[in-house]
């Protein structure tokens, strides 16, 4: 009896169904897999940067290694580094929680709200050179296995046309997150353009490179 009564529910169980696949993005930043638009960008390794001749791109350098990028327009900076992330999970939310921590700590103060890429932060952050916490935005993208972390600082942060274009650079992002295992947070590997082109003199410690006839201005800071 109760064998045909589980064959029974077994026969009117509705069916389980599949898990639907990860809705494609229809903004940047991407992922080097995506059908994204083509646009003008330097190739860095794993990040793919858009270049426009209103700001300048340096590499930031720690020994032999490329650990992140910054984008300068006027008086304001966007930083941006990719990171690995785990295959199911994301890690913007330790990330924000770390960040708050880390800038309450010293001497600053964040708050949680709704941006364009989703969650961010925003308020003031001390800074190197400068008396007085300045303005700061802290975003961040959870893509398939890398997260991208974009730092905006300086009047950009408060908005206007320079937090426009700074956005605009995030949204143009390509991620090369590459298929070969990395532990969670370690920097995906950045390299110089191949096409790059030293200029003729340069300061100790720092490379000038222009690798387009018209673009941004590209060094390293060491």
């Amino acid at each position: 009896m109760f064998r045909r009564r589980r064959r029974a529910e077994e026969e009117t169980a509705p069916a389980v169904r599949e898990a639907s696949p990860a809705p494609a993005r229809t903004t940047g930043p991407w992922d080097a897999a995506d059908d994204y638009p083509e646009a003008e960008r330097v190739d860095l390794g794993g990040l793919r940067l858009p270049v426009d001749p209103r700001f300048e791109i340096q590499l930031r350098v720690d020994g032999d290694q490329i650990t992140g990028v910054i984008v300068l327009l006027g008086e304001s900076l966007l930083q941006v580094q990719a990171v690995a992330a785990p295959k199911r999970n994301g890690i913007w939310d330790e990330m924000r929680a770390d960040a708050v921590r880390d800038v309450t700590a010293a001497g600053g103060a964040l708050e949680e709200r709704d941006g364009p890429f989703g969650p961010e932060l925003a308020g003031r952050a001390p800074a190197q050179g400068q008396t007085e916490p300045q303005p700061v935005r802290f975003l961040g993208v959870d893509g398939p296995r890398w997260f991208l972390q974009a730092v905006i600082s300086g009047p950009a942060a408060a908005g206007g046309e320079a937090g426009d274009i700074l956005e605009d650079v995030v949204r143009g992002i390509v991620v090369v997150r590459g298929d070969e295992p990395m532990p969670p947070r370690e920097v995906i590997p950045l390299r110089l353009p191949a096409d790059r082109q030293p200029a003729d003199e340069q300061a100790p410690g720092r490379e000038e490179l222009r690798p387009f006839e018209r673009g941004p201005e590209i060094s390293e800071i060491r």
